[in-house]
């Protein structure tokens, strides 16, 4: 069956959530990584923080501790990347059994809709854990290039070549930390994308959910304030 007859099982109104779904993945995305110094998100409070600690790489003894933190976040994308492959395995399995996806459907929702609907419903959520298990990956590299910046570091604080690096690893890191970040939001909206199940209108009550609880994580959580406090780091520039 192609894209276009399946489209004609749904309303405008599922197609409008749909809609409004990507717009505000795409928006909530933009907003927190280019927030201002005025009112910045937690993402650029906490990239102005990972600056400050290649800074004071430079000069730690031993540097151990840093090469753990490396570790312990590397870790982190591990873990997320290996639960959005299980997610998407999920997924393409249920999508292949259209008795059981048909099943499930029913005891979900009062729609008598045909199993083509359901797999695109499935399909929304796959595509988002998807994004999300290549954003992980990406991170998960690029906190390697980071620690192989950070071992390129010259061990003599006073070497001319030590804090341009350690900018440099700062930058990666930063990065990484962006692209980490992404994944996230990508799970956060593949778990709002299955209230697709349930209809458009739980769709687009999810969608919203989702926006206010990533919002007031990055602007208005207890967390931020105490990454604000006077001793905070200065540097606050989007990344």
């Amino acid at each position: 069956m192609e894209l276009l007859d399946r489209l004609q099982f749904f309303s405008t109104l599922d197609l409008i959530a749909v809609a409004l779904l990507g717009l505000a993945w795409v928006g909530i995305g933009w907003i927190i990584e280019r927030a201002d110094a005025a009112h910045p998100s937690v993402s650029v409070i906490m990239a102005g923080y990972r600056r400050e600690w290649m800074t004071q790489f430079v000069t730690r003894e031993p540097r151990i501790f840093d090469a753990n933190i490396l570790a312990n976040l590397r870790q982190s994308t591990t873990f997320f990347a290996s639960t959005t492959m299980i997610g998407i395995g999920g997924g393409l399995a249920l999508i292949g059994n259209k008795e059981q996806l048909l099943g499930i459907a029913q005891d979900l929702s009062l729609e008598n809709a045909p199993a083509a609907v359901w797999e695109m419903k499935i399909l929304i959520v796959i595509l988002f854990l998807a994004n999300g298990f290549l954003k992980f990956v990406w991170s998960h590299r690029l906190f390697g290039y980071c620690a192989v910046m950070l071992a390129s570091v010259p061990n003599d604080a006073n070497d001319a070549a030590c804090i341009p690096r350690a900018n440099q690893a700062a930058e990666i890191n930063i990065t990484a930390a962006r692209s980490f970040n992404r994944g996230l939001r990508s799970v956060y909206f593949a778990l709002g994308a299955l209230a697709w199940l349930l209809g458009a209108i739980p769709l687009l009550v999810a969608t919203a959910l989702t926006v206010l609880i990533l919002w007031r994580r990055e602007f208005a959580s207890q967390s931020r304030g105490v990454l604000l406090q006077s001793d905070g780091p200065e540097n606050l520039t989007p990344s």
